[in-house]
């Protein structure tokens, strides 16, 4: 009976789950989204606790209120701009859970014998290899993204080869791990295995350049799905297995969309190596930088009929999405046409920009895709840069030589006009000159992000 009730209450939960992922696809439905995964989510631990029959209550009981706690407490320190290291910490854990009950699952009494033996240690096996990676890499990915590690990818000579010589020690340890009896020889299989995957976790993860970092989150993603759905197999939960596969291939798929977004090979990606400092060099940028200041902004504006706003991770640091919004209400109430254009990869997570307008109110109706606003931007009279960098670096389609040469950008250079606010005219993430700035037509805003759209409001509100 409570079989049959928790296995309906799965059911009911992976509904729940596959509605959360469409509503997560766009930022109007967003928070139905989250509202369908949470239900979902508390109807699979109800459900999973009414299975086990009590068993152990007290103890996840303890767990689910220490985790909840400290769930809140992140949830209300954390800013939007440290999402992006709060992700990857959270697919840390994943991956140390795989770890961890792939070790309990092996030290517990044997409960299978021939043939399901084989495939329940391989099970772990694989659980624990994909878990192990996905905690290393996804370590390497949080000190990156907080800037205590360099974004520079590091490059070792042959580690392709290195890569691929740990992945066949794996899989002869795998070989052995399965064949022994349970004990002693199978722990060390086990903890060998472990430590050339967190190796290889590391690698992995330090030769992607800064650039590609918003991949590797979405990457650490599905890694971290099919890390759960091992360990579903293991503990032959079929909620487990069903959720890590949804998990793993969604965070597959949006890789691969974000790959095709940046031109790039998902497995150069994947193998590293993009960013380096020889490639990093690039033609010479020539031209003479024009300053600007917001009077001068504020006039332009004003006197336009067509103006697109592109945001970037500075946008965010600044915290002036708010400031931001209430300048298009402004402009459009003078009768200006204000849109927004927001490149795939713009910030480090993605649909980071999209969450930050939609959090200020921005309608959605006005904030277009890189392929819908690119072509418009020969018609458009002022292009206002908040901090963007890379994403609107024409760089990527005139110098052969950059490292972000065939990456689609956002073209604001072909505007009448281009204002970037700026602190100063240090490179973005990708260490990349950007010749934009040196256009004949664009005009640099220096200062932090929140305190030049600040005094534009003032500006266009005393007008």
């Amino acid at each position: 009976m409570l079989n049959g009730i928790g296995n309906i209450s799965y059911l009911g939960a992976a509904t729940l789950f596959i509605l959360s992922l469409r509503g997560l696809s766009h930022p109007s439905s967003a928070r139905r989204g989250n509202l369908y995964g949470v239900t979902g989510m508390v109807i699979a631990v109800l459900a999973t606790l009414l299975i086990t029959g009590g068993e152990g209550m007290q103890i996840a009981l303890a767990a689910a209120l220490i985790g909840g706690g400290v769930g809140a407490v992140l949830a209300r320190r954390v800013e939007m701009t440290q999402m992006p290291q709060l992700v990857a910490v959270l697919h840390s854990f994943v991956g140390l859970a795989a770890v961890l009950i792939g070790f309990t699952n092996y030290l517990s009494p044997a409960a299978h014998e021939g043939v399901q033996r084989t495939i329940h240690q391989t099970e772990i096996y694989i659980g624990a290899f994909i878990g192990t990676v996905t905690f290393t890499g996804s370590i390497v990915a949080f000190l990156k993204l907080q800037g205590t590690v360099s974004g520079k990818p590091l490059v070792l000579p042959a580690r392709h080869l290195l890569n691929l010589a740990a992945l066949l020690v794996c899989i002869a340890l795998g070989v052995r791990f399965v064949s022994v009896p349970a004990g002693p020889d199978g722990v060390v299989a086990l903890l060998a295995m472990c430590a050339i995957a967190a190796a290889l976790g590391v690698h992995l993860v330090m030769a992607i350049g800064g650039a590609d970092m918003p991949v590797v989150v979405s990457m650490l993603n599905s890694y971290s799905g099919w890390a759960a759905a091992a360990t579903g197999f293991m503990l032959d939960n079929d909620l487990l297995i069903t959720t890590g596969a949804l998990v793993g291939s969604s965070g597959a798929i949006l890789s691969y969309i974000m790959c095709r977004a940046m031109n790039r090979s998902f497995l150069s990606v994947i193998f590293g190596g993009f960013g380096t400092a020889a490639a990093s060099s690039g033609a010479a940028v020539e031209g003479e930088v024009v300053p600007t200041s917001v009077d001068e902004v504020g006039a332009l504006l004003r006197d336009a009929a067509e103006v697109v706003i592109v945001p970037g991770y500075g946008m965010a640091v600044a915290q002036a999405q708010s400031t931001i919004s209430e300048i298009t209400r402004r402009l459009g109430a003078l009768g200006v046409r204000v849109r927004f254009g927001i490149h795939p990869v713009a910030g480090r997570l993605p649909g980071h920009m999209n969450v930050l307008l939609a959090e200020a109110k921005v309608p959605y109706d006005i904030v277009l895709e890189m392929d819908e606003i690119n072509d418009d931007f020969s018609n458009t009279d002022v292009v206002l840069v908040i901090g963007a960098n890379d994403i609107v670096n024409p760089g990527a389609l005139e110098d052969a030589s950059s490292p972000i040469a065939g990456m689609p950008v956002l073209e604001v250079w072909k505007a009448r006009t281009v204002v970037v606010s700026k602190r100063s005219m240090a490179t973005g993430y990708a260490g990349v000159e950007n010749p934009l700035f040196y256009k004949e037509n664009t005009r640099m805003l220096f200062g932090d992000a929140k305190g030049s759209v600040d005094a534009l409001l003032k500006h266009l509100e005393a007008a």
